[in-house]
């Protein structure tokens, strides 16, 4: 059981997940945003990792968002890149463990950088507190990221005007305990820490569960 099974009679939507690689924050949130507004009632905006600084710019383009939760996420404030806070903490080994491809975009030939974890570093990297072939399946189905969603300038950010919740994995070796916890502590979030790496929500469900429900009885 995951933490969509420990919310029984909770509202459950999930989007279609994109094929391609993000290289732009503008595009993505758009489609965020526009989802999130046809969904009848208020929302709590709940972002994993990369997911955070998506729910941090495309939040403050929506009408019914009453929070946020921040699960081993990032939550950037204006101006600031996502290379850059990687890049500075002290827990994070990410950039060690990146493969560098290229992918199509448009139709002259042109390509565009994207990157994967290593799959032979990936349970080191991401998923440590997991049993191997359960690590080894996420490894080699793992989706690429651009390279550029590394290097674009985050915008206003939605903690500023709503109350927010962060779940901080103490061995996130990924995006990096350091700077998720300094970044939910900046946003004036209600921490909780989890025992675990960067995928708590698979290895702790229970404990993140708890910290979506703390919310959303908050914001409820």
């Amino acid at each position: 059981m995951g933490v969509r099974d420990r919310a029984p009679g909770r509202r459950r939507r999930a989007g279609a997940r994109d094929r391609q690689p993000a290289a732009r924050y503008q595009p993505r949130l758009r489609v965020r945003a526009s989802m999130i507004n046809q969904i009848p009632g208020p929302v709590l905006a709940v972002g994993h990792s990369y997911g955070g600084a998506v729910i941090t710019n495309a939040v403050p383009k929506t009408r019914n968002v009453v929070g946020l939760v921040y699960v081993a996420a990032f939550a950037p404030d204006e101006g600031e890149l996502l290379g850059e806070i990687v890049a500075r903490s002290k827990d994070s080994v990410l950039t060690t463990a990146l493969q560098e491809y290229q992918y199509p975009v448009g139709d002259g030939g042109e390509t565009a950088v994207e990157v994967l974890i290593d799959a032979a570093k990936f349970r080191a990297v991401f998923t440590a507190d997991l049993p191997q072939p359960q690590s080894d399946v996420y490894g080699l189905s793992q989706r690429p990221i651009a390279a550029g969603a590394f290097a674009e300038k985050s915008g206003p950010p939605a903690w500023k005007n709503l109350p927010s919740w962060a779940a901080v994995g103490t061995a996130d070796t990924a995006a990096g305990s350091d700077v998720v916890r300094e970044m939910a502590q900046r946003a004036g979030a209600d921490i909780t820490e989890i025992e675990g790496s960067h995928v708590i929500m698979i290895s702790q469900p229970d404990a993140v569960t708890e910290v979506i429900l703390k919310a959303v009885a908050a914001v409820g």
